[in-house]
């Protein structure tokens, strides 16, 4: 009766909300049972649901989760405030661009040592915020090692966008360095105007100290703040769409300035953060793991890239991470480390990219989801048992 009213589509995408209703009810309660983070427990679901068929194709799925992650970045962009960024000592900085480049040249000397395709020297050393964010929920603001990782991670996934973008054009267009040479531009274009807009910023609200109270008053029954900062995020996704950067980069600079000039709204980064993890976020987790092929397990080749990778991934970074541990001490090293292995969305990202120019094979890239899929659940569940170990 339901396909004679709407069109088969239309039925896929009630489909999926269902479900996707069911998983956002019953996550919490079964990541208790299970004992497992909440975002890995969520991408076990999506892949379970996924394998049962209960999830078939839908743009508007797909359109949805990537809002999911879009916001995601922009609430750990909320995390960074820029001022605080800006004056970190200049001793951590260069450990973190010591440990940035260690990663790369173990990435390249285990490149060289067994020949594989290049673009490992890329996809090793990946790096990206988001599920890093995730973290301020268990642990807070007050957690030095969380912090210095965020700082680190930030200036790392910075880097990671930049040979992404440089891969991107690479891959898409050839090697046609007209397109490279523009997309290089924009990128260096944007984020020269993000450093202008900052500098003017800090001008314009230190004589004008009152805009920020008109923008975001003390009280107001009619969201502003909200109404505001949405405004910030969906015009920065735009102008990154148009420009065809990474959005997610956009997302998370966007998140850094609400959180660097408008620090008075204490209350800001929770309402935003109670909407973003309970209804936007789950899904881009579900939709990830229902973009994983259950059926690949029973393939050793991706089963061994998989977790030869993972662990190697997770090797490098605790191994390139002891350059702070006289800051961190060993404990937190690890942590630091650990925090650092989830590279979820980046790391299929540059997988489907080498995919699609057929540098890769379809094992490889089965073995990189699983990868990232592995090293989301394995890492949080490690910091989790570390951290609760530490107390005891």
């Amino acid at each position: 009766m339901l396909h004679n009213v709407i069109d088969a589509q239309a039925a896929t995408d009630l489909q999926i909300l269902l479900v996707v209703a069911s998983c956002l009810l019953t996550s919490p309660y079964i990541a208790k049972f299970l004992k497992l983070p909440l975002s890995a427990t969520e991408i076990i679901l999506g892949s379970l649901i996924g394998f049962i068929g209960f999830i078939g194709e839908s743009e508007n799925f797909k359109l949805l989760a990537n809002a999911g992650f879009y916001y995601l970045m922009f609430i750990a962009g909320m995390e960074i405030n820029l001022k605080t960024f800006l004056n970190t000592e200049r001793t951590l900085l260069n450990k973190a661009f010591i440990y940035i480049a260690s990663l790369y040249l173990l990435s390249i000397i285990a490149v060289e040592s067994i020949e594989i395709s290049y673009v490992f020297v890329i996809i090793i050393p990946i790096m990206s915020v988001g599920l890093l964010s995730t973290l301020y929920k268990d642990f807070g603001k007050n957690c030095d090692w969380l912090n210095i990782s965020m700082i680190v991670a930030t200036l790392a996934e910075v880097v990671s966008i930049v040979l992404l973008t440089i891969t991107a054009a690479f891959l898409g267009q050839g090697t046609d360095l007209f397109s490279l040479t523009q997309n290089l531009l924009y990128l260096v274009g944007f984020l020269a105007l993000c450093i202008f807009s900052f500098k003017f910023l800090e001008v314009l609200f230190w004589w004008y100290p009152q805009l920020k109270t008109i923008l975001m008053p003390w009280q107001d029954h009619n969201e502003k703040d909200i109404r505001f900062c949405m405004a910030i995020f969906i015009a920065i996704v735009a102008i990154m769409i148009y420009f065809k950067l990474e959005v997610a980069l956009g997302a998370f600079i966007a998140g850094s300035f609400i959180a660097t000039f408008f620090d008075h709204k204490k209350d800001l980064e929770h309402k935003l953060s109670s909407f973003g993890y309970g209804f936007l976020i789950p899904i881009f987790f579900i939709y990830i793991g229902s973009s994983f092929k259950l059926e690949k397990l029973l393939n050793p080749e991706v089963l061994i890239i998989a977790f030869s990778l993972t662990a190697f991934m997770i090797f490098v970074r605790i191994a390139s991470a002891m350059v702070f541990l006289k800051n961190l001490g060993l404990t937190n090293t690890f942590l630091f480390g650990l925090s650092h292995s989830m590279p979820l969305t980046l790391l299929i990202a540059i997988a489907t990219l080498s995919l699609g120019a057929k540098i890769i094979s379809e094992e490889i890239y089965s073995g990189l989801v699983l990868t990232a899929l592995l090293e989301a659940i394995l890492a949080i569940s490690l910091i989790k048992f570390i951290n609760n170990f530490k107390r005891l």
